[in-house]
């Protein structure tokens, strides 16, 4: 049941106190009185006495009006027009500036009919205007009618917010399900159904704007004899490691590192002459070589790639496809005349000696 408080005579509130009168969960409706007049603040408790479903607070004192109704969170403001210290128009400024009452609706209590006065209230945000003091069964009227209105209001909101955080959590999960679609499980990069895709449109962009697209193919150098000799696990870190050098070596956020299968990885290079991209596999190779990676059975004792390099300009006839099998030729050729070098045109008497 509803307590309406009483102690007209006392209008501060202490902390405990105030925690006391905040209404209950089921309170369907909660008044908020500002008014310096005592007599008014009785009558208006009085005629709400028998309305059980209704809560009560009373302030008399302009200055402490926005911390009760932040601590009472009202259904309605009842605010007095003239107050000593703060009138009632600028406490409506205030209720409607502070995010926690801007949206709860106030009446207006004057003391006589006036349009200018109206128009000056209804201006700045005032919800209802009535003269005191009201006909009972008019006042609760219009407390129901604009608690309710408030009500709706705040359900339709919370409505949208848990809408709208089930969109975010929706959009989340969207998000990681195309992420771990994208990517490769073991490595982190893209993986080769990505790749293909955004080989894919980026060779469009290339044939409709006339620029160069260039790409790697690397291999990583006697893996299998290091699976053989080291163990699946140690093979699998090094897979990791040479796509964490590849994307350390990404300079610029449009360049796409990505598994291609095996311990065979490649990386797209928009808008990248053959030249560019040459310079930058040889970056990429010597990279890797700088990891220090134990491995027997290479020439020097560590690990290393062979890296095959191409660029093309797409023509008309001319499929992606194209490049791949371009850049695969180079690197065939560069496992067969040594490994550990980057191969990119025919003459391989000057196909990038290591260093």
């Amino acid at each position: 049941m509803t307590q309406h408080n009483d102690n007209l005579q006392s209008p501060t509130f202490s902390e405990n106190e105030l925690n006391a009168y905040l209404p209950p969960a089921d309170y369907k409706v909660m008044v908020l009185l500002v008014d310096d007049q005592i007599m008014v603040g009785e009558a208006i408790r009085r005629a709400l006495l028998s309305e059980y479903d209704i809560g009560f607070h009373y302030c008399s004192n302009a200055e402490e009006a926005m911390q009760i109704a932040e601590k009472t969170q009202p259904t309605v403001i009842l605010q007095d027009l003239v107050m000593p210290g703060v009138d009632g128009l600028t406490l409506v400024r205030q209720y409607r500036a502070n995010p926690q009452t801007a949206d709860i609706p106030v009446i207006v209590l004057s003391s006589k009919e006036d349009a200018a006065v109206k128009r000056d209230a209804f201006a700045i945000g005032v919800n209802d205007y009535m003269v005191k003091l009201p006909d009972t069964i008019e006042l609760v009227a219009r407390i129901r009618y604009h608690s309710r209105s408030y009500n709706n209001q705040l359900q339709r909101d919370a409505a949208y917010r848990a809408l709208r955080e089930s969109q975010l959590q929706l959009q989340k999960s969207n998000f990681e399900l195309q992420r771990l679609t994208n990517t490769d499980g073991l490595t982190g990069i893209a993986n080769r159904r990505y790749f293909d895709e955004y080989l894919s449109a980026e060779w469009r962009r290339a044939k409709r704007l006339g620029e160069e697209i260039g790409l790697l193919l690397l291999d990583v150098d006697n893996f299998k004899l290091y699976n053989d000799t080291y163990g699946h696990v140690a093979g699998d870190l090094v897979l990791k490691n040479v796509a964490a050098a590849m994307e350390a070596c990404a300079m610029r956020s449009s360049d796409l590192s990505a598994r291609f299968g095996g311990e065979e990885f490649a990386v797209i290079l928009p808008c990248t002459p053959l030249e560019g991209a040459r310079v930058e596999a040889e970056k990429l190779r010597e990279k890797i070589e700088q990891l220090q990676i134990e491995h027997s059975h290479s020439t020097g004792g560590l690990l290393t790639v062979s890296i095959g390099v191409a660029a093309m300009i797409p023509q008309e006839g001319e499929t992606w496809s194209d490049l791949i099998r371009q850049a695969d030729k180079w690197l065939y050729r560069a496992k067969q005349n040594g490994k550990n070098r980057v191969v990119w045109r025919e003459d391989l008497s000057a196909a990038g000696e290591p260093g």
